[in-house]
Order: structure tokens, then C-alpha cells, then sequence
């Protein structure tokens, strides 16, 4: 769970490298692609450009690099050859990627195209429910606190959040504890000490926070068919507060968060 300064060393490195197959991906059109042509784009860049493994494939037995969830779909996405990305979809694109025997977890919804102004509404309060939950994190505070401003942030925009998935510990293995729930009461769950190293992950929906697996055993998708999004960063406890170790080189944190 807590992380010697070299092992830290070597998730620095995953997570700077899982960033940056998001900045390529940040200049790729994504409308007219099927789903599982950015699969393969994402794991020749991971394997080839990067000499990393995409530590999603094979992983629970999911085939791909990449889970890839449009529109009303939560997460899990499978690629699909016939599953075309659209003008006005929004995507989230959820990658792992494991470097030196670490492994770095993060994903991004993007909006594309000519999305409605309701569907980038709900992108943009996702991005800041992550970084506010984000901007709890220090030695001292709990999990609860975590979840309690991730949730909160989702309500008073008349969103919801799905309560089913989660953020988890990570670090040479892919989930790893604790479980870093999206919702929560301030001051209760596990005490964050310096070197706890996990991901921050909501999920927000337009409407019910209830979702539904599909046949195959990965799609989940709302229950009301509304859009969901999602963002997610692998964070680190440090002395003082926080380290993002998947930050982008476009991003800039929210005030809340003191990176």
C-alpha cells in the first residue's frame, strides 16, 4: 500500500508515460475511427514508441489495451471493429500502461466534435468532481474525505454518481487496496499516510447513478441511457499534500488541488 521512495521512482516514470499516450491521442481526430482501431493505435505506441506494456490486455482475460465507453456507456468498453466514434460522441478512453514492473492507470472523456452543450456540461463537471476529489488528498485525511467531495461537487450539479466502481491502490499490481469509493462521510475511512499510492476515478451520469452489465460481461452502461463521464489520474501521497504521477503536460490542476 505505501511505496518506498524507489518504487515511487519507478511509478513516476509509468505514470509520465501514460500521459503521454494521452497528448498523442489529444492530437488524433477521433471521429470516423472504429473503436478498435485507437485500440491498435494505442498499444503500437504503448509497445513500439515506448517500449511499455499495456497492462490492461490479458488482465481478468479482457482482450484489449483500452477500455473505450461512448455516450451512455459507464465503463469497460470493449473495442469494437464496427463500433464507429461519431461526431457529437462523447468517449472516455480508460488505458493502463506498466513500465519496470509499475503500473499507471488513468483515463480521459473526450468530447467530439459538436457535442450538445448538456453533454459537455457533464464532461466538464466530471473533470472537476476527479480534481476535487483530488485536492483532499494529504497525510492526515481519509478516504471518506476523498469520496465526499467527488459526490457533493456531482449533486450540486445535478448530476450523479455511480457507486459500483471505484478508485483502488495500484502499484505493481493493477488493483491493489484500498478501495477509494466516490462517495463517502468527511473524517472516516483509512487515514492517508505519505507514499499511498492509488487512483482517483469518478464516474458521473446525467441522470440515475444505477447501471446495468451487458451480455458480454464488461459493457456497463446507465440504466437510464443518459451520458456518463469519467476521468481518472494515479495520485501519490506525498509530505505535504499531493502528486499527480499521470499529469498531462496540457493540464492544469484546479485550484483545489495542490499539486
Amino acid at each position: 500500500m505505501v511505496k518506498s521512495s524507489d518504487e515511487l521512482a519507478m511509478m513516476r516514470i509509468s505514470g509520465r508515460l501514460l500521459a503521454s499516450v494521452f497528448e498523442m491521442l489529444d492530437g488524433i481526430d477521433l471521429a470516423g475511427r472504429s473503436t478498435l482501431e485507437v485500440d491498435a493505435l494505442v498499444e503500437r505506441f504503448i509497445t513500439v514508441d515506448l517500449a511499455a506494456r499495456p497492462a490492461s490486455k490479458g488482465q481478468y482475460g479482457f482482450a484489449h489495451v483500452l477500455n473505450c465507453s461512448i455516450n451512455h456507456v459507464v465503463c469497460h468498453g470493449v473495442p469494437d471493429a464496427s463500433e464507429i466514434i461519431r461526431d457529437g460522441d462523447i468517449i472516455n478512453l480508460d488505458i493502463t500502461l506498466e513500465k519496470n514492473g509499475f503500473i499507471a492507470d488513468s483515463s480521459k472523456t473526450y468530447v467530439v466534435g459538436d457535442a450538445s452543450p448538456a453533454a459537455r456540461r457533464l464532461v466538464r463537471v466530471a473533470c472537476e468532481a476527479m480534481w476535487k476529489g483530488i485536492g483532499q488528498v494529504r497525510p492526515g485525511a481519509h478516504l471518506g474525505d476523498i469520496g465526499h467531495a467527488i459526490e457533493r461537487h456531482a449533486k450540486r450539479n445535478g448530476c450523479s454518481v455511480v457507486r459500483e466502481y471505484c478508485g483502488h491502490g495500484i502499484g505493481r499490481e493493477m488493483h491493489e487496496e484500498p478501495q477509494v469509493l466516490n462517495f463517502g462521510r468527511p473524517g472516516t475511512g483509512l487515514e492517508l499516510r505519505e507514499g499511498m499510492v492509488f487512483t482517483i476515478e469518478p464516474m458521473v451520469n446525467q441522470g440515475t447513478r444505477r447501471v446495468w452489465t451487458a451480455s458480454d460481461g464488461w459493457t456497463v452502461t446507465t440504466d437510464d441511457h443518459k451520458l456518463s463521464a469519467q476521468f481518472e489520474h494515479t495520485v501519490a501521497v506525498t509530505g505535504t499534500g499531493v502528486e499527480v504521477l499521470t499529469l498531462r503536460r496540457d493540464e492544469v490542476p484546479m485550484p483545489e488541488a495542490k499539486v
